[in-house]
């Protein structure tokens, strides 16, 4: 049975999305289908990889070396045609955490930092947490599709002094993956009134057919001394209890502060199998990408299909990640109650859309990232408790 297809027992394994369910959504009779990991087994040569290193049983400190420094190199360059000089990376356990020692290291209480919403919920805490303060360029949706306002986007930074922007590429939830035109010209916009800018681009290999990633430091020389990129090989291959991330900053003004602050955290080193499975990953995943992403599709097309089909739901067309943004506006309900219903009628366990921002209040986030088994139950719950109200 294919890796993609079999569904694998995962209470029991401490598993947040599942293990937690009972807790979160108050019955174990919800089906899981929330936070952002899959419920696939990662590829096999990372596996073997892991297998390998534990036999060996010494776990001590463990050095990134030059070998892992030109995986990373060698995979950016394949992927995005990115070509990038490995001094400029730093490590770090996750994005999260670095987007929190970047925050503290390259701006200052009372600053002022955007952020397009709706929006990856711990985005306001790495900017609130530190005492900054969030500014909101609100995304345009329209024809199920969500577009920029430059004009409030740049009319937010000139008005707030803003100093940084975290951008997130592709944008999760609303599945958006950013066109070179579209990435230019907020680029463009930050480099006018010096605007620091830091990208989450953890999903950025998870795009599906028909739309490319490119990493905004990637445009321009100008553009790449402006940014900071926050990149991971977890999301893409299933990793995030590994924990290992790496940052890329061609601007050495800008690196020395955030690796001070790294280093003052300690939180500049990857763990043993961390290292072990992001260089596996990435010399011998791709084979495994491409079926995931034919995966991705086929469930995008699935859940869209049926629950487009109740006229109660729309399913926000996703250019990348694999998480589906719905829209359930139609189904007439206060957005607490929309909650209850999914919960509690539906019993499927889905992130709540207003914790990515009050512009997400009637939307909810699905992880499709699962077997067609798993998919299909979820929708057909969905589907059923739609019909029947």
């Amino acid at each position: 049975m294919s890796r993609f297809t079999e569904v694998r027992e995962r209470t029991g394994t401490r598993s947040v999305k599942w293990d937690m369910t009972e807790k979160l959504f108050k019955s174990n009779e919800v089906l899981p289908m929330w936070v952002a990991d899959m419920d696939f087994q990662a590829p096999q040569a990372v596996i073997d990889a892991l297998t390998e290193r534990a036999a060996h049983g010494i776990f001590g400190y463990t050095i990134t070396d030059e070998l892992v420094e030109g995986t990373i190199y060698e995979w950016l360059k394949r992927q995005y045609g990115w070509t990038i000089d490995t001094k400029w990376i730093s490590y770090s356990p996750g994005v999260v955490p670095s987007l929190h020692m970047i925050v503290q290291a390259l701006t200052k209480k009372g600053d002022n930092l955007l952020i397009q919403t709706p929006v990856y919920p711990p985005f306001y805490k790495v900017i609130e947490q530190h005492d900054r303060n969030v500014i909101t360029n609100k995304l345009m949706y329209k024809d199920n599709r969500y577009e920029i306002d430059y004009e409030d986007f740049e009319n937010k930074i000139v008005e707030n002094e803003v100093k940084a922007f975290i951008l997130c590429n592709p944008h999760n939830p609303v599945g958006r993956v950013w066109t070179e035109k579209e990435l230019k010209k907020m680029a463009d916009i930050c480099l006018k009134h010096d605007v620091l800018i830091f990208s989450d681009e953890i999903h950025s290999d998870l795009v599906l057919s028909g739309h490319k990633h490119l990493p905004i430091a990637s445009l321009s020389e100008e553009i790449s001394k402006k940014t900071i990129t926050c990149l991971s090989p977890t999301k893409t291959f299933n990793l995030a209890g590994l924990q290992a991330s790496y940052v890329v900053t061609a601007n050495d003004k800008l690196k020395k502060p955030m690796d001070e602050m790294f280093h003052a955290q300690g939180m500049h080193m990857l763990n043993t199998m961390g290292i072990t499975a992001l260089e596996a990953a990435y010399k011998h995943g791709e084979a495994w990408l491409k079926e995931l992403l034919e995966v991705i599709e086929d469930n995008k097309n699935f859940a869209k299909k049926y629950l487009n089909e109740t006229d109660q739901i729309e399913v926000v067309e996703p250019e990348g990640t694999y998480l589906l943004w719905l829209d359930c506006r139609k189904m007439g309900m206060e957005h607490d109650e929309l909650k209850r219903f999914m919960q509690e009628t539906a019993k499927v366990g889905l992130n709540d859309g207003a914790s990515f921002g009050i512009e997400g209040e009637g939307f909810m986030r699905m992880n499709i990232a699962c077997p067609k088994a798993t998919l299909e139950e979820g929708v057909n719950r969905i589907v059923k408790a739609v019909k029947n109200r």
